[in-house]
């Protein structure tokens, strides 16, 4: 995750070089550890150091990341012909490569080779299983054709090696939920919470994900992770304090008075609506009419 600092150096640099003020490498640099795509700048500015022979000669061995950074993003943007002139720089400097080899299969994917591709890819993980970028991009591979299907395949077998990756997670909840998977989905933010349970989102997420499923324990479940987002928020996530009250109101609805823990629900759905109301009206007090409306809408009886 980018940092507040790195950020707003990242946008210092870009401004700087854009106004002719140099500092174009350490943009580039910067990118590449922050690992983001920034395609149209990295291209613009990295063929631009390229093409220039002092200042490429000037890199030393820089110089070949530059040119695999700047392929990645030609392949982005798209220009297929320096993406492929690149690559070609890339095998003459470096033969039987399978850093290359991945900049090739890449390209294949570009150009939406869609078999040769995956044939490229499969022949690279038989001689290195372990290469991550490879097995992302089989899943990217996927979604790209519109196999959500193959992308859960790919990433449930991902997973199985590097079970630790929390945006390979992340992305697979997405993917189920999208197919309307939700128990599915609901198993990859319990492993998210279970490793990462001080990020309010995956509280959040799952607790859509409970609310969507229904049924009155659900629901219950729900309700304890929405006010988990909102204890982890400092009271501040309004789609958490949505959700309390949308919650309280199902558990009523179902329950109609069965319920042995109606005043506590009631409570909390009122607490919800009341800090929504106050949110609204320092934030956007022309829309506190709708709102009220909203919220009488779900009252739950105490």
């Amino acid at each position: 995750m980018v940092s507040k600092t790195e950020e707003e150096q990242l946008i210092r640099l870009e401004s700087q070089v854009e106004n002719g003020g140099g500092g174009a490498w350490e943009y580039l640099c910067l990118v590449r550890k922050l690992k983001l795509r920034r395609s149209d700048k990295v291209f613009k500015y990295g063929s631009a150091i390229l093409s220039d022979a002092r200042k490429r000669s000037a890199l030393g061995p820089e110089e070949w990341t530059l040119y695999e950074q700047v392929a990645i993003a030609a392949m982005d943007c798209p220009r297929l012909d320096v993406a492929k002139e690149y690559i070609k720089v890339l095998q003459g400097k470096f033969h039987e490569s399978k850093r290359v080899g991945r900049l090739e299969a890449m390209l294949l994917e570009a150009k939406g080779l869609w078999a040769e591709a995956e044939k490229a890819y499969s022949s690279l993980l038989e001689e290195s299983q372990f290469d991550q970028v490879i097995h992302k991009r089989r899943v990217a591979m996927a979604k790209a054709q519109g196999n959500l299907s193959g992308a859960i395949e790919w990433l449930n077998k991902y997973l199985e090696i590097f079970m630790a990756d929390h945006d390979a997670w992340r992305e697979l909840a997405e993917v189920y939920v999208s197919l309307q998977m939700y128990k599915q989905a609901a198993f990859c933010y319990e492993e998210l919470l279970l490793s990462h349970p001080t990020i309010p989102l995956y509280h959040l997420s799952y607790a859509d994900v409970l609310y969507t499923l229904g049924g009155v324990e659900n629901l219950h479940a729900a309700k304890k992770y929405y006010a988990a987002a909102i204890d982890l928020t400092g009271g501040k996530n309004t789609r958490a304090l949505f959700g309390i009250c949308l919650c309280a109101s199902a558990i009523a609805q179902l329950t109609r008075g069965r319920n042995r823990d109606d005043k506590e629900n009631s409570e909390l759905h009122s607490l919800s609506a009341a800090a929504l109301e106050k949110a609204y009206k320092q934030e956007s007090p022309t829309k506190v009419s709708v709102l009220s409306s909203a919220l009488r809408s779900l009252k739950v009886s105490s």
